[in-house]
Protein backbone atom coordinates (compact mmCIF):
# COMPACT_ATOMS: atom_id res chain seq x y z
CA UNK A 1 0.00 0.00 0.00
CA UNK A 2 1.30 3.18 -1.30
CA UNK A 3 0.50 6.42 0.65
CA UNK A 4 0.62 9.97 -0.39
CA UNK A 5 0.78 12.77 1.79
CA UNK A 6 0.24 16.94 0.81
CA UNK A 7 0.27 19.61 3.39
CA UNK A 8 -2.02 22.55 2.20
CA UNK A 9 -2.13 26.02 3.88
CA UNK A 10 -5.90 26.74 4.36
CA UNK A 11 -9.40 24.61 4.29
CA UNK A 12 -10.54 26.07 1.06
CA UNK A 13 -7.36 24.64 -0.74
CA UNK A 14 -7.83 20.99 0.46
CA UNK A 15 -11.32 21.38 -0.70
CA UNK A 16 -10.36 22.38 -4.15
CA UNK A 17 -7.75 19.68 -4.46
CA UNK A 18 -9.86 17.32 -2.93
CA UNK A 19 -12.62 18.37 -5.42
CA UNK A 20 -10.21 17.94 -8.37
CA UNK A 21 -9.60 14.61 -7.13
CA UNK A 22 -12.64 13.82 -7.08
CA UNK A 23 -13.26 14.89 -10.67
CA UNK A 24 -10.28 12.94 -11.72
CA UNK A 25 -11.95 9.76 -10.91
CA UNK A 26 -9.85 9.05 -7.94
CA UNK A 27 -11.83 6.58 -5.13
CA UNK A 28 -13.29 8.75 -2.74
CA UNK A 29 -12.57 5.99 0.29
CA UNK A 30 -8.58 6.33 -0.82
CA UNK A 31 -8.72 10.00 -0.14
CA UNK A 32 -8.62 11.54 3.33
CA UNK A 33 -8.39 15.05 4.72
CA UNK A 34 -7.13 15.90 8.11
CA UNK A 35 -7.20 19.13 9.91
CA UNK A 36 -10.25 21.08 11.53
CA UNK A 37 -13.96 19.61 11.11
CA UNK A 38 -12.00 16.88 9.31
CA UNK A 39 -10.18 13.64 10.53
CA UNK A 40 -8.20 14.52 13.36
CA UNK A 41 -4.85 12.48 13.47
CA UNK A 42 -5.70 10.36 16.43
CA UNK A 43 -8.72 9.25 13.85
CA UNK A 44 -6.68 8.64 10.87
CA UNK A 45 -3.77 6.30 13.25
CA UNK A 46 -0.81 8.73 12.96
CA UNK A 47 1.21 7.73 16.00
CA UNK A 48 1.60 9.98 18.67
CA UNK A 49 5.19 9.87 19.48
CA UNK A 50 4.48 10.57 23.33
CA UNK A 51 2.35 7.19 23.38
CA UNK A 52 5.25 5.36 21.42
CA UNK A 53 8.03 7.01 24.40
CA UNK A 54 5.64 5.27 27.12
CA UNK A 55 5.56 1.94 25.20
CA UNK A 56 8.82 1.90 24.85
CA UNK A 57 10.17 2.74 28.23
CA UNK A 58 7.76 0.71 29.85
CA UNK A 59 8.75 -2.24 27.66
CA UNK A 60 12.87 -1.37 28.18
CA UNK A 61 11.19 -1.10 32.45
CA UNK A 62 10.30 -4.51 32.32
CA UNK A 63 13.66 -6.41 31.47
CA UNK A 64 15.85 -3.85 33.13
CA UNK A 65 14.39 -3.46 36.44
CA UNK A 66 15.02 -7.11 37.38
CA UNK A 67 18.08 -7.25 36.06
CA UNK A 68 19.01 -3.84 38.00
CA UNK A 69 18.28 -5.57 41.26
CA UNK A 70 20.11 -8.47 40.49
CA UNK A 71 23.14 -6.19 39.39
CA UNK A 72 22.94 -3.98 42.51
CA UNK A 73 22.72 -7.23 45.23
CA UNK A 74 25.60 -8.58 43.13
CA UNK A 75 27.72 -5.28 43.52
CA UNK A 76 27.47 -5.28 46.89
CA UNK A 77 28.01 -8.96 47.48
CA UNK A 78 31.20 -8.79 46.05
CA UNK A 79 32.40 -5.36 47.10
CA UNK A 80 30.72 -5.73 51.00
CA UNK A 81 29.75 -1.99 50.96
CA UNK A 82 27.55 -1.44 54.34
CA UNK A 83 25.30 1.51 53.29
CA UNK A 84 23.67 1.31 56.46
CA UNK A 85 25.17 -0.59 59.76
CA UNK A 86 21.59 -1.81 60.87
CA UNK A 87 20.59 -3.64 58.21
CA UNK A 88 23.69 -6.10 58.24
CA UNK A 89 25.15 -8.53 55.36
CA UNK A 90 21.93 -9.57 53.82
CA UNK A 91 20.07 -6.05 54.40
CA UNK A 92 22.79 -4.29 52.93
CA UNK A 93 22.52 -6.70 50.14
CA UNK A 94 18.73 -6.03 49.34
CA UNK A 95 19.24 -2.33 49.65
CA UNK A 96 22.08 -2.44 47.26
CA UNK A 97 19.40 -4.73 44.87
CA UNK A 98 16.89 -1.88 45.47
CA UNK A 99 19.33 0.65 44.29
CA UNK A 100 20.18 -0.91 41.52
CA UNK A 101 16.55 -1.33 40.44
CA UNK A 102 16.37 2.27 41.10
CA UNK A 103 19.28 3.02 38.47
CA UNK A 104 17.30 0.63 35.76
CA UNK A 105 14.20 2.40 36.41
CA UNK A 106 15.52 5.32 35.39
CA UNK A 107 17.42 4.20 32.90
CA UNK A 108 14.29 2.89 31.09
CA UNK A 109 12.74 6.28 31.86
CA UNK A 110 15.05 8.45 30.37
CA UNK A 111 16.95 6.24 27.72
CA UNK A 112 13.76 3.87 26.81
CA UNK A 113 11.39 7.22 26.82
CA UNK A 114 13.51 9.94 25.23
CA UNK A 115 14.58 7.11 22.38
CA UNK A 116 10.56 6.16 21.58
CA UNK A 117 10.12 10.24 21.97
CA UNK A 118 12.56 11.36 19.21
CA UNK A 119 12.28 7.80 16.85
CA UNK A 120 8.85 6.23 17.58
CA UNK A 121 6.68 8.85 15.44
CA UNK A 122 9.17 8.82 12.55
CA UNK A 123 7.58 11.68 10.31
CA UNK A 124 3.71 11.66 12.01
CA UNK A 125 5.71 14.23 14.66
CA UNK A 126 6.03 16.88 11.75
CA UNK A 127 2.91 16.45 10.62
CA UNK A 128 1.08 16.54 13.83
CA UNK A 129 2.20 19.88 14.40
CA UNK A 130 1.45 21.39 10.99
CA UNK A 131 -2.65 20.01 11.47
CA UNK A 132 -1.79 22.16 14.81
CA UNK A 133 -0.77 24.96 13.08
CA UNK A 134 -4.20 24.82 11.39
CA UNK A 135 -3.04 23.64 8.01
CA UNK A 136 -4.77 20.55 6.40
CA UNK A 137 -3.43 17.32 5.07
CA UNK A 138 -4.80 15.36 2.09
CA UNK A 139 -4.06 11.73 2.42
CA UNK A 140 -4.20 9.58 -0.83
CA UNK A 141 -3.95 5.68 -0.28
CA UNK A 142 -3.36 2.75 -2.72
CA UNK A 143 -1.60 1.57 -5.50
CA UNK A 144 1.68 3.27 -7.02
CA UNK A 145 0.05 4.34 -10.16
CA UNK A 146 -3.27 5.73 -8.10
CA UNK A 147 -0.78 8.07 -5.55
CA UNK A 148 1.14 9.15 -8.98
CA UNK A 149 -1.80 10.48 -10.33
CA UNK A 150 -2.98 12.15 -7.18
CA UNK A 151 0.95 13.35 -7.22
CA UNK A 152 0.43 14.73 -10.80
CA UNK A 153 -2.89 16.69 -9.71
CA UNK A 154 -2.02 17.81 -6.13
CA UNK A 155 0.91 19.22 -7.65
CA UNK A 156 -1.11 21.92 -9.26
CA UNK A 157 -2.45 23.89 -6.02
CA UNK A 158 1.31 24.62 -5.07
CA UNK A 159 1.25 22.28 -2.31
CA UNK A 160 3.81 23.14 1.50
CA UNK A 161 5.42 19.53 1.07
CA UNK A 162 4.30 16.27 -0.85
CA UNK A 163 5.55 13.35 0.28
CA UNK A 164 5.01 9.76 -0.33
CA UNK A 165 5.50 6.52 1.69
CA UNK A 166 5.36 2.70 1.23
CA UNK A 167 4.15 0.77 3.88
CA UNK A 168 6.52 -1.91 5.00
CA UNK A 169 3.79 -3.88 6.24
CA UNK A 170 2.56 -4.47 2.20
CA UNK A 171 6.24 -4.85 1.01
Amino acid sequence: MNYLIAVLQNRIEAEEAYSALEKEGLPLDKISILGRGYKSADEFGLIDPGLEAQKQSRLLAYWLIPFGFVAGYAFNLQTGIEVFEWAGSIGNHIIGGVFGAIAAAMGSFFVGGGVGLVFGGGDALPYRNRLNEGKYLIVVKGSESLTRQATRILRQFEPETIQGYIDPASV
